[in-house]
């Protein structure tokens, strides 16, 4: 019995294996983008999670650990215990809020701030050197679609999806009150 081969040969179907599919390729880039982005924050000392908590601290100062949990989509005790590990890092303060005393105002401190704006240095730089195969109007178009995506898919804007991911057990926060 013989075999015939397919044209091509190996180096057919390999190129038949590869996956080429958009999905794939927003995951294959998002994962290796994410890493890269870890990667330069590291040497600030946080790590993306801190970053995403930080900014948005940032934009609404004073805001309160249940209406981050609400706009990040998970339960409040999540984010005591990302609150917890920003505040050790002295990056956050928790103050009495002094319209309701039951609640904490989240707040940057001086380190807070300073690692804010290093982070909007090393994002510029990471997202040029993500992108760098694109030229400008390449980049709004691909901005635009994946917006279209994330809306479609119910993400919520500015809010990544891996904050819902389970904290670790010792992360467990212990009753921290006035979440």
């Amino acid at each position: 019995m013989t075999t015939q081969r397919q044209p091509g040969g190996e180096a057919g179907s390999a190129s038949r294996l590869r996956p080429r599919g958009t999905a794939f390729l927003l995951a294959q880039v998002g994962a290796h983008a994410s890493a890269r982005f870890a990667e330069r924050i590291s040497e600030l000392g946080v790590v993306p999670a801190d970053v995403g908590l930080l900014r948005m601290v940032a934009v609404q100062p004073g805001r309160s650990q249940q209406s981050l949990a609400e706009e990040l989509g998970v339960v409040p005790s999540r984010v005591v215990a990302l609150v917890d590990g920003l505040e050790r890092k002295g990056l956050i303060e928790r103050r009495r809020n002094v319209r309701d005393r039951r609640n904490h105002a989240l707040h940057l401190t001086a380190e807070g701030t300073h690692v804010m704006s290093e982070m909007r240095t090393l994002g510029s730089a990471h997202e040029a050197e993500i992108c760098a195969a694109l030229d400008d109007t390449q980049r709004a178009q691909l901005a635009e679609l994946l917006e279209a995506i994330a809306a479609q898919q119910g993400l919520t804007p500015g809010v990544h999806p891996g904050y819902r991911q389970s904290p670790q057990p010792a992360e467990e926060p212990h009753g921290r009150p006035g979440s």
